[in-house]
């Protein structure tokens, strides 16, 4: 299981303890020093069912400065992929991939349904 996380972030930590807690091996990776590429976010959006938007980390600096919530609406999926691949602050976190689940931020509830 791979967990992407931006150490400083308070849900990183909350999601970082609960799988430690409920006993979740891991392995662990800083997603602003290895942002993920864009060949991993188009597998791992392909894979998790979800919109595009999810994986965005919309409450961020980043995307508020380069403007994206009025953008995304105009870009194409290849587009917002390859955007995201550019800054691992750009991408929702913390972010947890699993041969059969993706999930993007922490939601207590939803982690224990998938992974328990």
């Amino acid at each position: 299981m791979l967990f992407l996380e931006y150490p400083p972030c308070s849900t990183c930590k909350k999601a970082r303890n609960w799988l430690e807690a409920n006993g979740i091996a891991y392995t662990d990776r800083h997603i602003k020093e290895q942002n993920p590429t864009h060949e991993e976010l188009k597998a791992w959006y392909e894979m998790s069912g979800l919109p595009l938007k999810r994986f965005f980390n919309t409450s961020g600096l980043v995307y508020k400065s380069l403007g994206l919530k009025d953008k995304l609406l105009t870009m194409t999926e290849e587009e917002q992929l390859r955007l995201l691949a550019t800054d691992g602050m750009l991408v929702k976190r913390p972010l947890l991939i699993e041969e059969r689940v993706v999930l993007t931020g922490f939601k207590e509830v939803e982690w224990a349904e998938k992974l328990l």
